[in-house]
């Protein structure tokens, strides 16, 4: 995963840069081109200035006669960068009143097109306008500047269209491909430099995540268990009741974050009853209707428990919905069919059917053939008639597996699951 985030750091950091080495010659290229359409344009102003305090002298014939006189004195405007493909000159009105083209460059009715559709500014003296644009997969960089008397009065504006050289893109590409070289090999050293720092870190910080996760689950293991002995001398209830959770989960392809919920709500489902006392939890008769009320308030005690610690939070839907009926007829919400968690109402089956089936010390195991009966009394009533018919399928493998016989069994297998669900993943420990 460190690898692959590093390779994607890369990626990303390369393209940004070469994108960042691309819009920086780009801007170099547009400087110089602007600087040199100003230079230019201002030595062909100062050379014509004072025939523009007329306006006959923005006729054609004299503004052709005038720039070729210039350019025969000043040399062709090019430059390794690139040339002037068009030369455009407006007059106030906007009007064209000269306009120079190279008709040998391959591009130039893109070029014409756009400059034609293209809005003329109006500008100030020692003003200017730059656009740079592609046309045919080609760059471009467009001018505007004004052209003024010798009262510097802006009376024209000239208008060029500056194509960058094969040499220059030669010379853009280079430098993006510099760029991508430096950076990659920059983060290849320094992922070669620290990855086996972030290795041994990660390696370290795995490790006490795992023993931290182990803390939590002993926690939660003494806790689960510590109420089963006190309701019934034995973990083994507890043990089996989360195995068979697991398995009825399983089943119906519950997601693996839920299936982790439903294994720390099955260890603590009873855990409220730390707070009932002994006279009414350990009654071998029949609770009394006051008695009974009383015992009913271990599911508020459980939720008030496990709401304390956040670790713990996701045990509340089993906690707090483990004694609704699908009917509505449970307690201690009376919440009807779907509305009962779906971990609730997975346990409630196998919550029964091991109560069922297990040596008790005021009773002997069912046969499987009873439980089944009685669990099927309740279907629609007390259970969900869908998770009973998936019970069904591996109720019979689960009670010749594990019921009555004893804690080892269970215990290896919960502990096998929560192994598979809690600690296989190093990933998810870290995420």
């Amino acid at each position: 995963m460190l690898l692959l985030r590093l390779t994607a750091a890369t990626i990303i950091l390369s393209l940004f840069l070469a994108a960042l080495a691309f819009y920086t010659d780009q801007r170099r290229i547009e400087r110089e081109v602007v600087e040199l359409a100003r230079l230019r344009v201002s030595q062909f102003n100062h050379y014509i200035r004072e025939s523009l305090d007329s306006a006959e002298s923005l006729a054609t014939v004299t503004l052709n006669q005038g720039l070729d006189e210039f350019i025969e004195k000043t040399g062709q405007i090019d430059v390794s960068a690139g040339r002037f493909v068009l030369v455009h000159l407006y007059d106030q009105t906007g009007r064209r009143v000269l306009e120079r083209v190279d008709d040998s460059f391959d591009s130039m009715s893109a070029v014409k097109s756009a400059v034609d559709g293209a809005t003329i500014p109006a500008l100030a003296a020692d003003d200017f306008s730059v656009v740079t644009t592609r046309l045919e997969g080609l760059p471009f960089v467009g001018v505007a500047l004004p052209l003024s008397n010798s009262a510097n009065k802006v009376v024209a504006q000239v208008v060029g269209v500056f194509a960058l050289s094969p040499e220059a893109m030669d010379g853009i590409r280079g430098n993006i491909l510099l760029t991508l070289s430096y950076v990659v090999g920059l983060v290849i050293a320094t992922a070669l430099a620290i990855y086996p720092i972030i290795g041994r870190l990660l390696d370290r910080l795995s490790r006490q995540t795992v023993r931290l996760l182990d803390s939590n689950l002993e926690i939660l293991q003494v806790l689960g268990g510590a109420i089963a002995k006190r309701d019934s001398d034995t973990d083994a209830h507890n043990y089996r009741v989360s195995v068979y959770s697991v398995r009825l989960a399983e089943t119906i392809g519950l997601p693996r974050d839920e299936i982790r919920s439903l294994i720390k709500g099955a260890l603590l489902h009873d855990v409220g009853k730390l707070a009932i006392r002994d006279n009414i939890l350990l009654k071998e008769g029949k609770l009394t209707e006051d008695e009974f009320s009383i015992m009913k308030t271990h599911v508020d005690h459980g939720l008030e428990i496990t709401t304390r610690a956040r670790w713990l939070e996701d045990a509340d839907p089993v906690v707090g919905g483990h004694h609704e009926k699908f009917d509505g007829t449970g307690y201690p919400d009376e919440l009807i069919g779907k509305d009962i968690p779906l971990a609730a109402r997975i346990f409630a089956i196998t919550d029964v059917f091991d109560a069922l089936t297990s040596r008790r010390p005021y009773k002997a195991p069912m046969l499987f053939g009873e439980a089944m009966e009685i669990l099927e009394k309740g279907r629609g009533s007390h259970f969900d008639p869908a998770l009973l018919d998936a019970f069904r399928g591996i109720a019979q493998d689960l009670y010749d597996t594990f019921s009555d016989k004893g804690d080892d069994k269970p215990r290896r297998q919960l502990e096998h699951l929560i192994e598979k669900y809690f600690k296989r993943n190093a990933g998810d420990l870290l995420a």
